[in-house]
């Protein structure tokens, strides 16, 4: 056990949360539309859980309903960054939150929807927010990402990271801890937390090295790219501008093939997830008593990156994916994202290409298997296992939907909003966390991984 894992062990102690299941209708300061059926929190505030109508016509499954979560704030992610003697450090919090699989997980600096630092629930203020809400410091990462587009709708955060030439004290629960340590520390099953994951992605790699005072590194795109971006981007756009898919709120008591019985929301099958509530009393957070609604999988998810080199340069297989509450309709995802069980009941050609690939690479082939939590906040015991698998040949030559990515393109991208979903941006993290592995990966340096 590491040092940062026993200090989350520690806090689990000193932060105790207690989370109960409790049936929807009985949750403090939520109601029931009486005419939707929609869930609503008193205040006005926070998010409801509404229905979804979604179309997407020739696709294998042509329609659906659905319960998402619509959460119109933005809220702020963020991470302080220091250097000492040059090396970076980051001051991360161990933060629980009532879906957490094990107690508080390493999570940034801040972690806040707008109703909880603009203290709607008439808690504690949020430390550290004044950093970044009018920034104190360097700005070395500053953008809205989204959310899971299959349960947010249209759902991002602001995703920061601020450099400090100040002193900062670490306050009881935070802890600076060497960018190094928190890459690391990935690889260990549901220990850094979502939201932290996503950050972590959007650092650009020359700040982490230089310090941003050096030069970054000259990249030819037509020397080492499969695809240009500017390709890239034109492939993305037409994408985005061609496929057909409509999403369009529905009332949550009106959605096919969903009952809500013993006090959740479930699909008659039995597959995808749940809606349910909970009760939360906390020790050591802004409030110490809550109830609130979850959303519950079903199963624990799969999601992988082929990786391949090209040209001597390391490339994942990204996939062009429509999920129906993204803001822009397409982000580029992982190769294979899914929950396998979810498939079972439908024909081959619709379920995930390549699942099978992944799922029955040999051990010498997998860079990277990890399990890790999705956000603990909204989703209850949400878990996906994150593979990088490495493979000689491209396994879906010309596919539409499927293009390689040089990690320096998915890097480039990552300074833009709206480009690459929250799996890929954890998938991202987790490449440039081998860097202590590169021979594994049977790469130069110039392969991207650093």
């Amino acid at each position: 056990m590491t040092d940062t894992q026993e200090w989350l062990r520690e806090m689990a102690g000193r932060t105790s949360m207690s989370v109960t299941r409790l049936p929807l209708e009985e949750l403090a300061d939520w109601y029931e539309d009486p005419e939707t059926g929609n869930i609503h929190h008193r205040s006005g505030r926070f998010f409801t859980v509404e229905g979804l109508d979604v179309r997407r016509p020739g696709w294998p499954v042509p329609a659906w309903t659905q319960p998402i979560i619509n959460q119109p704030e933005s809220g702020i992610l963020g991470i302080l960054l220091k250097r000492v003697g040059g090396v970076p450090y980051l001051l991360m919090q161990a933060k629980n939150e009532p879906g957490n699989v094990d107690g508080p997980q390493l999570s940034p600096t801040v972690q806040a929807t707008r109703s909880n630092y603009t203290r709607v629930h008439r808690g504690l203020p949020v430390p550290y927010l004044d950093f970044f809400r009018e920034p104190r410091g360097r700005v070395l990462a500053d953008v809205r990402q989204s959310e899971q587009g299959a349960w947010f709708y249209r759902k991002s955060n602001r995703n920061m990271v601020v450099e400090v030439g100040e002193e900062v004290a670490a306050a009881e629960g935070f802890r600076w801890l060497p960018l190094r340590r928190v890459r690391d520390l990935l690889s260990v099953p549901d220990l850094v937390n979502m939201d932290a994951r996503t950050v972590l992605a959007c650092l650009p790699l020359q700040d982490e090295e230089t310090g941003g005072d050096g030069p970054a590194r000259s990249r030819d795109p037509r020397a080492d790219a499969a695809h240009g971006t500017h390709e890239i981007l034109s492939w993305l756009s037409g994408v985005r501008s061609t496929v057909d898919v409509q999403a369009r709120p529905l009332p949550l008591n009106r959605l096919r093939h969903w009952h809500r019985s013993a006090g959740r929301i479930s699909h008659e099958t039995g597959r995808f997830f749940d809606v349910v509530g909970v009760g939360v009393e906390a020790h050591g957070r802004e409030v110490r008593r809550w109830t609130q609604p979850m959303i519950e999988p079903v199963g624990t998810g799969l999601v992988a990156f082929l990786v391949r080199p090209v040209r001597g340069v390391l490339h994942a297989l990204v996939h062009a994916r429509v999920e129906p509450g993204y803001t822009d309709v397409v982000e580029l995802a992982p190769t294979v994202q899914c929950t396998p069980g979810n498939y079972d009941h439908l024909p081959v050609p619709a379920r995930p290409p390549l699942l099978a690939q992944v799922l029955e690479a040999p051990p010498e082939r997998v860079l990277f298997d990890t399990v890790l939590s999705e956000e603990g906040g909204r989703f209850y015991h949400a878990r996906n296992r994150y593979l990088v698998v490495e493979t000689d040949e491209d396994p879906l030559p010309g596919h539409p939907a499927f293009r390689w990515l040089a990690l320096h393109q998915l890097d480039g991208l990552l300074r833009h909003s709206y480009y690459l979903n929250v799996q890929a941006r954890t998938l991202n993290a987790c490449l440039h966390g081998l860097a202590g592995e590169r021979d594994a990966l049977h790469l130069p340096v110039s392969g991207g991984v650093r």
